[in-house]
């Protein structure tokens, strides 16, 4: 038993799910979620290296069930020890949503704020205990996820929970699928072609 579960025991804090987007009735999408799972469990995850000069910024969706008002400072001081484990990575700060129920991007400021700091270079992997923290809505996820990988200096977001690294190798044909796209004659710039990309900011 690690030191949440025995904070959380001792306090009388319920666990949380670790896989609880909300799907519906879709037994199609459940299926491939199954699948997908089952997948996961069978290859050898790649995570964050820590020898990479990361710059971090933590997501948190919180929620105080408990009476402890210091709950949040606790949940903090695990990921800034944690990340002090590591020399290379550098902490830029955290980003905190309030709410009880499964967000939207669009309700949470907080996030809104970190994708900024991503896309104006100041953070280069995004840390969050579960999927469910960011969205309910997976094509947000998975969109957002093509987004931040797709900049010059390519954003990972890595996932504790369900121990997902959005620019594992293995996802890294999916991040460049053009289903999303408005015409199917558009394609993704090479990753070498920076001169090409960088006409899109001019």
């Amino acid at each position: 038993m690690n030191e949440v579960e025995i904070f959380n025991k001792l306090n009388g804090i319920a666990e949380t799910p670790q896989f609880s987007i909300i799907f519906g009735e879709d037994s199609e999408q459940l299926r491939k979620i199954a699948e997908h799972k089952e997948w996961l469990q069978r290859i050898r995850h790649e995570r964050p290296n820590t020898e990479v000069p990361y710059k971090v910024g933590i997501y948190i969706r919180y929620f105080n069930q408990t009476k402890y008002e210091d709950y949040l400072l606790y949940h903090k001081k695990q990921f800034t020890d944690t990340i002090g484990l590591c020399p290379k990575w550098t902490l830029v700060d955290f980003y905190i949503d309030a709410g009880s129920s499964t967000p939207n991007m669009e309700s949470s400021p907080e996030w809104s704020r970190l994708l900024n700091d991503c896309f104006d270079g100041k953070v280069d992997l995004i840390i969050t205990q579960k999927v469910s923290n960011v969205s309910k809505r997976i094509h947000e996820i998975t969109l957002c996820a093509r987004l931040l990988a797709a900049q010059n200096h390519p954003i990972g977001i890595y996932f504790i929970s369900e121990d997902i690294f959005t620019l594992a190798s293995y996802y890294r044909e999916d991040l460049r699928d053009t289903y999303f796209l408005p015409f199917p004659d558009w394609q993704v710039l090479p990753d070498d072609e920076n001169k090409v990309r960088g006409k899109l900011h001019d």
